[in-house]
């Protein structure tokens, strides 16, 4: 007796997924700022959470804050020997960003050079930003 069962078709094997960008890179001197801070702060911290909020001129500004904890939603930025967390809310607007840190007589200040800032007000506090296209 002949079995005429067609042989079941080879599953395709899955492609693997293809590496994620790094969200953010970071100099030096951010670094350097990054590590002071978090060695100074009165509690203990994991990094620093980076994210972008709505408002002023502009339309959106960076925000940078002690992150106490890490959470299961935060994209973690491993670089230079330091933690950032990005709120997933806005890794898409910063998707392939440089922090920098910059000190001088008047101010000092972290820094974003964002691909995907479109414009700045006038006294550079705000920002507006589109989604990266990925």
């Amino acid at each position: 007796m002949n079995d005429m069962t067609p042989a079941s078709p080879t599953p395709a094997a899955k492609p693997k997924p293809r590496p994620r960008p790094q969200v953010m890179k970071l100099t030096e001197a951010a670094a350097a700022r990054v590590t002071e801070l978090t060695q100074r702060a009165d509690s203990e911290i994991v990094g620093l959470r980076v994210g972008i909020k709505n408002g002023g001129c502009a339309g959106q500004s960076y925000t940078v804050e002690y992150a106490h904890e890490i959470r299961p939603t935060d994209e973690v930025v491993e670089d230079r020997g330091v933690k950032i967390l990005v709120d997933p809310k806005a890794v898409l607007f910063l998707l392939g960003t440089e922090m920098d840190y910059k000190a001088d007589k008047m101010q000092a200040q972290f820094i974003f050079n964002n691909p995907n800032q479109v414009s700045a007000c006038g006294c550079g506090e705000s920002v507006q930003l589109t989604a990266a296209k990925v």
